[in-house]
């Protein structure tokens, strides 16, 4: 089994940042708006070096995407910065009316996504976020797994034309992903080769699945891990090859199990190669405040529900 290695556990919003500052360097059409969560957003270095490029609009996130996709039309390719939940579920009909329907460039970054911002509390926990944008028509929907590859996504977008939502998080993760490694936007990640099950995981539980198929191996079960980052253009050819060769298949991510990535695999697979399928996801409900870690456990978005959901997929062979 290939074995990844954790550099430093860093906040994925970071690599958002750090991404949007190398544009800010590299593209002058690039400009940044955010919602009062400057800091938050790490948009601190492309505010300093580029103020005339940056658009501080307080809490009003409506207004927020209504002038980002005006800025579109100048040649302009806005990054629209908050929390998850305010950048879809508050301004769902702005985007739905006036980015996606009019197919504008506007580039949509969510941070503090998922249950992992934690004591925040379940009113800023969006589960169902990824749900909303993917049935979005033409929107591309992105969500990262650690620093790097939020880096590397960042600096993608910019280089795709229409409109993207890009989702990371709150928490410190394993680093684990290459440092400028590429990024291609709906093309997934084989993270290991194995043959008795498949382990489809997006986001922060990507290393989860890496953790939990050394945990399988350890029992004599070989599991494939692929990360996908994109899951709207969803790489359909990828998880056919490789569950045509396990014959089953668990989907692992930080959202509701209702409307995400793991939705998405089993329409796939229907529609071409119908195979068991077991979902690491949050089982229809809302979140709590509590500790990222306490979070995850309790919701079962651990690499011990993923080897649970593996034994359990792969008894149904």
């Amino acid at each position: 089994m290939k074995k990844y290695t954790n550099t430093g556990n860093k906040d994925t919003r970071s690599g958002f940042g750090a991404g949007l500052t190398e544009l800010g360097k590299t593209n002058e059409n690039v400009v940044a708006l955010c919602a009062d969560l400057i800091g938050s957003l790490k948009m601190d270095d492309f505010k300093a070096n580029h103020p005339e490029r940056f658009f501080q609009v307080g809490i009003a996130e409506a207004n927020m995407i209504g002038m980002a996709a005006g800025m579109t039309i100048g040649g302009k390719i806005p990054f629209t910065g908050t929390f998850a939940n305010f950048s879809t579920g508050r301004v769902y009909d702005q985007i739905r009316q006036s980015v996606a329907y009019s197919d504008k460039n506007v580039k949509i970054c969510a941070s503090h996504a998922g249950l992992t911002l934690g004591e925040d509390g379940a009113t800023h926990q969006i589960l169902e976020d990824i749900g909303l944008m993917k049935m979005l028509p033409g929107m591309t929907v992105i969500n990262t797994c650690d620093y790097n590859q939020t880096k590397a996504a960042t600096i993608a977008i910019a280089e795709h034309h229409g409109p993207v939502y890009l989702r990371f998080g709150r928490p410190s993760v394993p680093n684990f992903t290459p440092e400028n490694g590429e990024f291609v936007i709906g093309k997934a990640v084989l993270l290991n080769e194995g043959t008795d099950v498949t382990i489809v995981a997006t986001g922060h539980l990507v290393w989860e699945a890496l953790v939990a198929a050394e945990a399988l191996e350890a029992k004599g079960i070989s599991a494939e891990v692929i990360n996908i980052h994109t899951i709207k253009p969803l790489d359909e050819e990828a998880i056919l090859k490789s569950v045509a060769k396990t014959g089953c298949v668990v989907t692992a991510e930080e959202h509701n199990i209702l409307g995400g990535l793991g939705e998405s695999v089993a329409r796939t697979l229907a529609a071409n190669n119908p195979a068991p399928q077991e979902f690491v996801a949050v089982n229809d409900s809302f979140g709590e405040s509590g500790t990222p870690a306490q979070l995850m456990e309790k919701y079962k978005l651990n690499n011990e529900a993923i080897v649970e959901a593996v034994e359990k997929v792969i008894r149904r062979k």
